[in-house]
């Protein structure tokens, strides 16, 4: 892709600090090339802990005095990755109908184009090295947008890049500002995302869940008992705060919240507890 050879700096090139709503556009390939600039990185794109990246690119735009709050990425792939972090937007991309760079500048453009036309935010994070997105961005900031683009230390030297290569410093010169990924912000990227927790045996869960329900009931004085049972005669669910109670309940003893099943489990056994219901009517 590029020279990989840097000549890191420790001066920090900012302009005056700028607030606002910021989306990110991340092509997940450029991605991998800014990552692999650390001497810790050996990940590959599709290796990538993404539950990692929004604080990662909060860090680099507060590094580059922007105080921006990034509501939503998307990020721009042909290979998805079964992960799944709040505020990001996989664009999965179909790479079979075309040159893969042309697939993701054609998806990354129209989406640059509707956030500009729509004015749907202020700012704009962009990780590309594609310099035909310069037109696209410069008419992003024709519409009033900040656009901001993520590159390595290299962005630095703007005078030696225009000679080693000048279309990716076309498109750095069109950004408002240049924002560095520095190689010790990028550690948290190549780390292995966390596996989930293995799943508990259903029988035990039950049994948990029993234990809960029979330890709440046995608490109960009688007369809160005959209230709860003349209301959940009339009803289908349970009143609010018994069902946010039982749920805190279950959460404290099994460490973790439950599931929709086992909840619909737990509420199941919380009437059959109350109304006085069989153990062979309620869910396994």
């Amino acid at each position: 892709m590029k020279n990989e050879s840097r000549s890191p700096q420790n001066r920090k090139e900012q302009g005056p600090t700028r607030a606002g709503k910021c989306i990110a556009l991340i092509d997940s390939n450029y991605m991998a090339w800014l990552v692999r600039q650390s001497p810790e990185a050996n990940a590959e794109p599709e290796n990538y802990n993404r539950m990692a990246l929004l604080p990662t690119l909060a860090h680099a735009l507060k590094q580059a005095g922007l105080s921006v709050d990034i509501q939503r990425v998307y990020w721009y792939t042909d290979t998805p990755d079964n992960q799944f972090p709040q505020d990001q937007i996989l664009r999965q991309l179909d790479v079979t109908s075309g040159e893969p760079s042309d697939v993701v500048l054609q998806a990354m453009s129209a989406d640059i184009s509707r956030l500009a036309e729509r004015h749907a935010c202020e700012h704009l994070l962009i990780a590309s090295d594609d310099d035909r997105l310069t037109s696209v961005v410069d008419e992003a900031q024709l519409h009033g947008l900040s656009v901001y683009l993520l590159a390595d230390e290299s962005a630095r030297h703007m005078d030696q890049l225009v000679n080693e290569d000048p279309a990716w410093c076309r498109l750095l010169g069109q950004a408002d500002r240049r924002v560095l990924l520095l190689p010790q912000v990028t550690r948290e990227l190549t780390a292995t995302p966390r596996a989930a927790a293995p799943s508990q045996d259903p029988e035990v869960v039950r049994e948990k869940l029993q234990e809960v329900v029979s330890a709440w009931w046995d608490d109960e004085p009688e007369d809160l008992r005959e209230d709860l049972r003349d209301e959940l005669r009339g009803s289908q669910g349970l009143p609010q705060e018994v069902d946010r109670h039982m749920l805190l309940r279950v959460r404290r003893a099994l460490d973790r919240p439950l599931s929709f099943p086992e909840k619909k489990m737990l509420r199941e056994m919380v009437r059959g507890c109350v109304l006085g219901a069989s153990e062979e009517g309620m869910p396994v």
